[in-house]
């Protein structure tokens, strides 16, 4: 990873890629690495909202490069905007090549979380 490739935001969430997330081909199948940025978003977002926190939109993905079986995937978040009841997070996800001591990004995407009160309605994001 060189100066000018470096993750954006704060390292949420990191997992092994396995052979039964994978394709025939060894390549990780891009639902699984989308999950996981839900989830590490899911994560950050309720730690923001203090509270429950639902997934209202995903916008701008694209993978770039394919995760392998054996690599270890890291998923940063940002908090780009919180608004009344929504929370906006640009997620990148990182893969390290362990077999070749480097880390690629591999996709990234904006995820826009709402935050829910215990009724499941929205609920106001409260000041940090």
């Amino acid at each position: 990873m060189t100066d000018a490739a470096k993750p954006r935001g704060e390292l949420t969430l990191r997992t092994l890629a396995m052979p039964g997330d994978a394709n025939p081909a060894g390549d990780i199948f891009g639902g699984w690495v989308m999950a996981q940025m839900d989830l590490a978003s899911g994560i950050r977002a309720a730690e923001r909202a203090k509270g429950r926190v639902v997934t209202a939109a995903v916008k701008e993905m694209a993978f770039d490069l394919p995760v392998k079986i054996g690599d270890t995937l890291s998923v940063y978040t940002d908090i780009d905007r919180v608004g009344r009841t929504s929370i906006t997070l640009i997620v990148e996800a990182w893969a390290h090549r362990s077999r070749y001591a480097k880390m690629e990004k591999v996709t990234a995407a904006t995820f826009i979380m709402v935050a829910l009160d215990e009724e499941g309605k929205p609920k106001q994001v409260p000041e940090e």
